[in-house]
């Protein structure tokens, strides 16, 4: 009886020590390290999480897909806990992810720091569903994007035609072809080889990708449409966590999670990636590339062009049982809301 009672204290030892042995969470993704979602985001997360956590939650980041995989697969590899925590863009799954679309649609964003605010509250009112199968910690937007063409300038509507441009979600490729040009879908780590390759003449992506491509010589010319018009397009990019994971964790270092996640992260995410958008813009000023602005008043021809991709949205949503149009305005306002107009 003896033996067995020194064997159960060293067995309840034993699993003592276990619960006490740091977390180790792998981050996947698809840019290099040097991309601002790493350098101005991931990293500074990192460090919060391991610092706050005492040292218990070791947090090791994969850049450029190191642990395998493609970048439409990112989601699936955090929600089947192939990797712990996954960041990716909904719209590499085209039709997965629907009702995130509305901020993918032309002309609905802004800075990043506001899209990425209006999306916390879209979030908890409208995407529970498209994300009941992680554990959420972020959902952000980049600055809106531009055209970036290789070798033929935009400046107005009628540019646009036989050009292929790189398109990054299913909403912005029904925009280009609508707008004139042939839209090719890619993920962007694929940009820089295919505009070099002739595959396609320029991009739909923002300015801060640009240092972590290396993509600066190979696009000469960028069309922009101010924020005052809302911009060209956007991504809605998801960090998510292996629900598993999340629930498993003790009480207190979900505590840690959750301090670093959500309006938190988001502060963060905007200001990170609207810095790196204004560096990057300033490179291609310095350089003398060509940045051509669709004034205000020529607006309107784009917007009515690319008003049947909206349509068909909000008739998708209204199909899916939901009111599209009230949910295309509560994104309007939301927008509007965060840029304090």
């Amino acid at each position: 009886m003896k033996t067995l009672l020194i064997a159960g204290a060293a067995l309840a030892a034993i699993a003592g020590q276990a619960g006490a042995q740091e977390v180790t969470l792998r981050v996947h993704h698809f840019l290099s390290a040097e991309a601002p979602i790493q350098t101005g985001v991931l990293a500074p997360w990192e460090a919060a999480v391991e610092e706050q956590s005492g040292g218990r939650i070791d947090v090791q980041i994969f850049p450029s897909m190191q642990l395998g995989g493609k970048p439409p697969q990112l989601f699936d590899q955090a929600r089947d806990g192939v990797v712990d925590v996954a960041w990716t863009l909904l719209g590499y799954t085209p039709g997965r992810f629907p009702v995130s679309e509305v901020f993918e649609l032309p002309f609905m964003s802004g800075s990043a720091t506001q899209t990425t605010t209006a999306l916390q509250g879209y979030q908890a009112k409208y995407m529970a569903d498209e994300l009941k199968d992680v554990h959420p910690l972020l959902i952000h937007a980049p600055a809106a994007y531009k055209i970036h063409t290789k070798d033929k300038p935009v400046a107005a509507m009628a540019d646009m035609a036989g050009l292929k441009i790189r398109a990054p979600s299913r909403t912005m490729t029904d925009a280009l072809n609508a707008l004139g040009s042939t839209a090719v879908g890619m993920p962007v780590p694929e940009v820089p080889q295919a505009l070099t390759t002739g595959v396609i003449d320029g991009a739909v992506i923002p300015w801060e990708v640009f240092g972590s491509l290396r993509i600066e010589s190979v696009t000469r010319d960028h069309t922009e449409f101010g924020t005052e018009n809302g911009g060209m397009s956007t991504s809605v990019m998801a960090l998510v966590m292996n629900k598993g994971v999340y629930d498993g964790l003790p009480d207190d270092l979900k505590a840690v999670i959750d301090a670093n996640s959500g309006a938190a992260l988001a502060k963060i995410a905007g200001e990170a990636f609207d810095a790196a958008e204004d560096a990057e813009r300033q490179k291609a000023v310095d350089a003398g590339n060509t940045i051509t602005l669709i004034p205000e008043a020529e607006l309107a021809e784009w917007q009515t062009a690319s008003q049947p991709v909206v349509d068909a949205w909000v008739a998708a949503m209204n199909d899916a049982g939901q009111d599209g149009q009230a949910m295309l305005e509560d994104a309007r306002a939301m927008l509007s809301a965060a840029s304090g107009k």
